[in-house]
């Protein structure tokens, strides 16, 4: 089944009152919310105990969670050392995870840095065979491994090189964010064909299977030349994209990803406002 849900609290979550991500379990259930995404953005500081209270109170409420890695994981990085700090991201996020009850860790590739395009995503997917090793080696292949689609041009992560990391190993499952796909080619996704065209490419490449339940991140954000400049709110006219072409575009070609929504502070909200976007839709 297709599921929608925030990527951590929102303001109306603190305005209310609450306060801790353990609420946030009762809080995505009171918006009719299936998904969670529990951000490790600035480092895994997650105590062993509160991981396993956290993902008993989204147990209880029916929501499933997810996770993203620390934002400044690297695997094109050219310092081995510093590369081996990207593998341990990953897969301290993974030990969380699993304390959580989910099985999807999402995660940023690379950044080109001063290498060639080329290089660097040689590199990057050389690194990403050695991170799969690591996922066997620690008996953690059950678990769905999502290198993200990223917004800004100086970033490894177009829709063509993710796919290409995800046919590395079938643990590489895709996480596309079709903000950032819009904000890197500059408004390019606004017809319900121009997400078919998309997915159809990954299924094409992946198969259906491996591309039915694939990962989401949706939200506006306002882009320059260089690409992404910060996340926006759906109340937002002016960037884009808009959701009911793609949720169309789901429903043509039959998949059920599992939907984060990243708005700036509205997440909640706004994912409750894709299902009902999506509910809506008569195909």
């Amino acid at each position: 089944m297709i599921k929608f849900g925030p990527s951590g609290n929102g303001e109306n979550f603190y305005a209310a009152g609450y306060k801790h991500t353990t609420q946030a379990a009762g809080y995505c259930r009171g918006l009719g919310l299936d998904c969670y995404e529990y951000s490790f953005g600035r480092g895994v500081n997650l105590s062993e105990s509160k991981a396993v209270e956290i993902g008993a109170a989204f147990k209880d409420a029916g929501i499933e969670i997810s996770v993203h890695a620390p934002y400044f994981i690297n695997f094109a990085n050219p310092d081995d050392e510093a590369v081996e700090k990207s593998y341990n991201y990953v897969l301290a996020s993974a030990a969380c995870l699993k304390l959580l009850g989910g099985e999807r860790v999402v995660f940023h590739p690379a950044t080109q840095g001063k290498a060639t395009r080329e290089d660097a995503v040689a590199k990057t997917a050389d690194r990403l065979k050695i991170l799969r090793d690591y996922i066997y080696l620690n008996h953690l292949e059950n678990f769905k491994f999502c290198p993200e689609t990223m917004g800004k041009s100086a970033q490894i992560g177009t829709l063509e090189e993710i796919v290409d990391f995800c046919k590395i190993d079938s643990c590489y499952v895709p996480a596309v964010d079709f903000g950032h796909i819009n904000a890197r080619e500059q408004g390019s996704l606004k017809t319900v064909n121009d997400y078919k065209n998309r997915l159809e490419y990954m299924i094409a490449e992946l198969g259906y299977e491996r591309v039915k339940n694939f990962h989401v991140h949706f939200s506006k954000i306002m882009y320059g030349g260089k690409g992404e400049i910060k996340h926006l709110t759906f109340e937002d006219k002016l960037y884009g994209p808009e959701f009911g072409p793609l949720a169309t575009a789901l429903k043509e070609l039959k998949l059920e990803p599992y939907i984060i929504c990243e708005s700036s502070g509205t997440q909640a909200e706004d994912a409750a406002e894709m299902k009902r976007i999506y509910n809506s839709v008569d195909t």
